[in-house]
């Protein structure tokens, strides 16, 4: 079966659950009642939350391939690829400085510049979209290849090995002494996520990237390989390869999604090619799309689905100056059945996934696609 023309609805798919379990994982109905699975991993090690975000990345670097390849296809040259590539990073970049201004005004109907975050989950998608674009469009393989070791390795060295002013060797097992901390202390203005650092800050940006360039590699995968089943045999062999490698360099350098550490990179990054071979031989091999369809409608308009859910929680959520408290009415209500909060909290963000699917669906069924 040849599907090189022909778009991976797996592609879709794997897109749409990632921005589902965000969704899920970002609005719960009480956050002092959500199961462990559902929370990220405090500092260092991992839960099944951790790889939402990169494998949204690794997905990404997938489809910059595809698209960049189909325009090609059409003879648009490289200049007018790249404008595209700088106006797109730039519209979601800008658009996740527009979900926490509106966060912060319907909190307290003012901000200033000092109180914006100006980092983010989607800010970090939209530099990780720039980059992994124009490293696709000017460089080769090999040389891609090259980026990805000299950038998980050098991150290594310098994360583990190299002395901090006034903190001396690193310390990996606390926030506070490691590379990332100390530039994101310094240079990043605004508004941080941890107060002196951010999941989202500077540094860990640069591992983050090749998340997107492992999807790139998979992009490669899916228009060389003549035939489906090669395909997925490829796809298996470099998510073993790249779960293999981050288990092994997780004794030097811990898992760690508030760093983005080498181990993290390397072990989601298998993953996420382990979910994408799965779904390509289930969904694209054996034609069982069918049963994916509530997926794909937020696969095809992943961004618009996550900026709504987060624009809509200043109706949803009782400690916005508009909420109406549905969240703890909903979880006091149910609990008071003799069951614990954590459940009523999760049916809770199940719900809001349904509220989030009724106008991402409309759209899907009429076919309006918004690519920001």
């Amino acid at each position: 079966m040849e599907l090189s023309n022909k778009r991976l609805l797996s592609l879709d798919v794997l897109r749409g659950i990632t921005i589902i379990f965000m969704i899920i994982v970002n609005d719960p109905g009480s956050w002092d009642h959500v199961y462990a699975p559902l929370l990220h991993a405090e500092w260092n090690g991992i839960t099944p939350t951790d790889y939402i975000f990169p494998t949204f990345l690794f997905v990404l670097g997938t489809s910059i391939v595809l698209s960049i390849n189909k325009q090609r296809e059409k003879g648009i040259d490289n200049n007018k690829i790249l404008r595209k590539v700088l106006w797109r990073s730039a519209k979601i970049y800008l658009v996740g400085l527009f979900l926490w201004v509106w966060g912060k005004f319907f909190h307290q109907f003012s901000i200033t510049f000092d109180e914006i975050r100006w980092v983010g989950v989607l800010q970090r998608i939209s530099i990780v979209f720039l980059i992994c674009s124009i490293i696709y469009m000017y460089t080769s393989l090999k040389t891609q290849i090259y980026i990805c070791l000299l950038t998980l390795v050098g991150y290594l060295i310098v994360m583990c090995y190299v002395p901090i002013p006034g903190i001396g060797l690193p310390d990996l097992s606390v926030p506070e002494k490691n590379w990332a901390h100390y530039i994101d202390s310094l240079f990043l203005p605004g508004v941080m996520w941890q107060k002196t650092w951010d999941p989202e800050g500077i540094l860990s940006t640069l591992p983050s990237i090749v998340t997107g360039i492992f999807g790139m590699f998979v992009g490669y995968i899916i228009t060389k390989a003549s035939e489906l089943k090669e395909k997925i045999i490829y796809l298996f062999l470099l998510g073993f390869c790249l779960l293999l490698a981050g288990d092994i360099s997780s004794y030097v350098f811990p898992l760690n999604k508030n760093l983005w550490s080498t181990s993290y990179t390397l072990l989601v990054g298998g993953i996420s090619s382990l979910a994408l071979a799965f779904f390509v031989y289930f969904i694209d091999l054996n034609n069982n799309g069918r049963y994916f369809k509530f997926a794909k409608v937020f696969g095809v308009n992943s961004i618009f689905s996550y900026v709504l859910a987060g624009m809509l929680t200043v109706l949803f959520y009782d400690d916005s100056l508009w909420g109406f408290g549905f969240n703890d009415l909903f979880v006091e209500n149910i609990s008071s059945l003799g069951i614990s909060k954590k459940l009523p909290s999760f049916i809770y963000a199940l719900l809001y996934i349904l509220i989030i699917w009724i106008p991402t669906n409309y759209l899907y069924r009429k076919k309006i696609y918004i690519k920001l």
